[in-house]
């Protein structure tokens, strides 16, 4: 893995750390790096969350390293920028730590996670078209589904930036929070989400990733069509059998995953 990306398995939670001074810009071989991490994320059975943070406490990410531009390299890698804009079958939650500014591709970065925690000094913008250049068509969506249209609109066209105190306002972000208890803050939600369940965490995330913009007529199609296997594997499972047991028994469940 390439020195600019840093992976640290602590219990269940892969801590991934983009370290490139000095604005943790990414090129693609950063952001290939940052796919191998995620792939490792993906296929190992023990680690259930990752937490996506930068270096220093400046920026998280000014996103794409521009200095690069034109040298015919955009192999971002498997899952596309970042390793995870396109990761689509990520059944797995990822909170991103944003320790200060997060721009542009380190914005779309953000928006791909399923969490974000901010440091409340931290901005939040998208500066593509004031370089002539477009988002990832992948970060509308994303984008719209979590900010007023008006809002979403002017930060698209214009590059409006908007403060950690907005963001949480807005429903953007989870919190805000002082730049020492960020960490903290995202540790301990990744270990609260580990104490749960893994095999109804990864249904829930596939349920709502299928479901989460459908109707409700909509969602039961898609349980009806076979589409919900996430939710098919829950039921019936021994750890289905092992939490209410555990609850009758007042103690706490012991997760197989199976």
């Amino acid at each position: 893995m390439a020195d600019s990306v840093r992976a640290e398995q602590k219990g269940g939670v892969l801590e991934i750390t983009l370290d490139r001074p000095k604005a943790n810009a990414i090129d693609a071989a950063t952001s290939r790096a940052l796919s191998a991490a995620f792939v490792r994320f993906q296929d190992d059975d023990a680690l259930r969350v990752a937490i996506v943070t930068g270096a220093g406490d400046r920026i998280f990410s000014a996103g794409w390293d521009l200095s690069t531009s034109g040298d015919g390299d955009e192999d971002w890698g498997d899952g596309g920028w970042c390793g995870l804009c396109e990761r689509l079958d990520l059944d797995k939650p990822v909170i991103a730590a944003i320790n200060g500014a997060c721009v542009a591709g380190g914005f779309e970065l953000a928006l791909a996670c399923d969490f974000m925690i901010t440091a409340n000094h931290a901005q939040f913008f998208l500066s593509e078209a004031t370089l002539g250049l477009t988002v990832d068509i992948g970060t509308i969506p994303r984008l719209m589904q979590r900010l007023p249209q008006q809002v979403a609109l002017e930060m698209l066209y214009t590059g409006r930036r908007l403060s950690a105190a907005e963001a949480e306002q807005m429903g953007l972000v989870l919190r805000s929070i002082p730049a020492a208890d960020l960490m903290p803050a995202a540790r301990e939600l990744a270990d609260r989400i580990v104490a749960s369940a893994p095999l109804s965490v990864a249904a829930l995330k596939q349920m709502v990733q299928i479901a989460g913009a459908m109707s409700a007529e909509e969602a039961y199609a898609a349980r009806d069509q076979g589409r919900l296997t996430g939710q098919e594997r829950v039921h019936g499972s021994e750890d289905a059998l092992e939490g209410p047991c555990a609850f009758m028994e007042k103690r706490p469940p012991v997760w197989k995953g199976r």
